[in-house]
C-alpha cells in the first residue's frame, strides 16, 4: 500500500464512499480539511488570549474572543469529527455538512470568522479567525469547480474573438441590441452655418 493510499485511508470518514462525486482536486480537499482542523484549533488557543485580555477591561475582546473559539469548535465538529467523538451529534452534523454544496460551507466559516475581527481588531484575532476564513475561501474555491480544459479554453476565445470582428457568435450582448461598435461610427458632420 501507497503513502497515498494510506493518508487517503485515515482521511476517510465513516461510510463515506471511496469514488468522488465531484470534479475537486484531492489536494483541495485535504487543504480544505487539514487547514479548517488546524485552523479551528489555532483560533480556540488565541480566543483563550483573547479572553484573558479583560484583565485590561477590553470586554470587546472577551466578547470576541469567546466568538472565537466557538467558532474554533464549530469548525473542528465539521472538519475533525474525531477529535469530538464523546459528543453524541457530532457525527451526524458532519454527514450533514458532507452532503451540503461547498459554497454552504465557505459562505458559513466566511460568515462565522468576521465577528471576532470587528470586535477586537487584535493580532490573535485576525490570524485565529483568518485561518477559518481562509479555510471558507478554499471551500469556496472548491465549489467552483474545475477548470476548463486547454482546448476548451481557446474555442471559448477564438468565439470571443469573433464576435468582436463582427461575425456572429453565441456569446451576443443583450445589452443594446443593434448599436453599432463604437469602431464602426461614422463621426458626426460639424455643421458652422448659422
Amino acid at each position: 500500500m501507497s503513502f497515498a493510499e494510506k493518508l487517503t485511508a485515515i482521511m476517510q470518514r465513516p461510510g463515506q464512499d471511496p469514488v468522488a462525486k465531484d470534479d475537486v482536486p484531492w489536494w483541495m480537499k485535504y487543504a480544505g480539511r487539514g487547514l479548517g482542523c488546524v485552523g479551528g484549533f489555532v483560533a480556540i488557543a488565541l480566543g483563550v488570549m483573547n479572553c484573558a485580555s479583560i484583565v485590561l477591561g477590553q470586554v470587546d475582546c472577551l466578547i470576541g474572543g469567546l466568538w472565537q473559539m466557538v467558532a474554533g469548535f464549530l469548525v473542528i465538529l465539521v472538519e475533525a469529527p474525531c477529535c469530538c467523538f464523546f459528543i453524541d451529534f457530532v457525527q451526524n452534523m458532519a454527514e450533514f455538512a458532507d452532503r451540503r454544496p461547498y459554497w454552504n460551507r465557505g459562505a458559513l466559516y466566511v460568515i462565522i470568522a468576521l465577528p471576532a475581527i470587528f470586535l477586537c481588531p487584535s493580532l490573535s484575532s485576525i490570524f485565529g479567525s483568518g485561518l477559518i476564513f481562509t479555510t471558507g475561501v478554499i471551500y469556496g474555491l472548491m465549489a467552483l469547480g474545475k477548470k476548463a480544459s486547454q482546448d476548451e479554453m481557446r474555442t471559448n476565445a477564438a468565439v470571443a474573438t469573433a464576435s468582436r470582428d463582427g461575425q456572429p457568435s453565441g456569446l451576443k450582448s443583450t445589452l443594446v441590441d443593434g448599436a453599432q461598435p463604437m469602431g464602426l461610427s461614422v463621426p458626426p458632420a460639424f455643421d458652422s452655418g448659422v
